[in-house]
């Protein structure tokens, strides 16, 4: 990872203890005037985008995440040995909690996208992840805090990207209803990565 995406994870799960390898910083994405609004060379991108109704799927989410991808494809990247490439979708994951919203992005994307749950990309990573939570609220979340906000599931998923991590979620997330310490925590990592991507990495367009 590039120490904008390694100082995330960790801050927010590894107490400050995990370091990037020195090459890794000349990883950035070279991007085009056109670039979507959320791209930026290197970090967190946290996109706040407003659904409602919506627990295991959201099409806000799949068209949102289908410009991104269509922008991205038209971007180049640097890797850490300073070779420039054109993005391409193997170069991009698409990870998203449920299975349903999956299905819906895998008929919505390209052909050839990389998309799946965070289980299925275990051990795998890319210059992009795109992470989409799906569910609108606390009202339609589909099973316990534990496991849409499980700083574990986060932690892999986000830690899948060499160059950029952009977290697609609705903001109503943000201010769900805890009832334990524990849960409090979890939506803590969640608002982490909102005020860190405010303020560590390339600016985004």
């Amino acid at each position: 990872m590039h120490e904008d995406v390694c100082r995330l994870i960790s801050e927010a799960v590894y107490d400050f203890r995990l370091k990037p390898e020195k090459r890794n910083q000349n990883q950035r994405l070279i991007l085009n005037s056109n670039a979507h609004k959320c791209l930026k060379p290197s970090g967190v991108s946290f996109v706040p985008i407003e659904h409602d109704g919506c627990s295991q799927k959201s099409w806000e989410e799949a068209a949102l995440i289908q410009e991104v991808l269509g922008s991205l494809v038209q971007q180049s990247y640097r890797d850490r040995d300073e070779n420039e490439h054109r993005i391409t979708l193997e170069n991009i994951m698409v990870v998203a909690p449920y299975n349903m919203q999956v299905n819906l992005l895998k008929r919505v994307l390209p052909k050839g996208a990389r998309v799946g749950t965070v289980d299925k990309f275990q051990g795998q990573e890319s210059e992009v992840v795109i992470i989409s939570m799906a569910t609108s609220s606390g009202e339609y979340l589909p099973r316990r805090i534990e496991f849409l906000y499980s700083k574990n599931r986060l932690n892999v998923a986000i830690s899948r990207a060499r160059t950029l991590a952009i977290l697609v979620v609705n903001p109503s997330l943000l201010s769900i209803k805890c009832n334990t310490i524990d849960q409090i925590q979890l939506v803590n990592t969640l608002c982490w990565a909102r005020n860190y991507s405010n303020r560590v990495g390339g600016v985004s367009k």
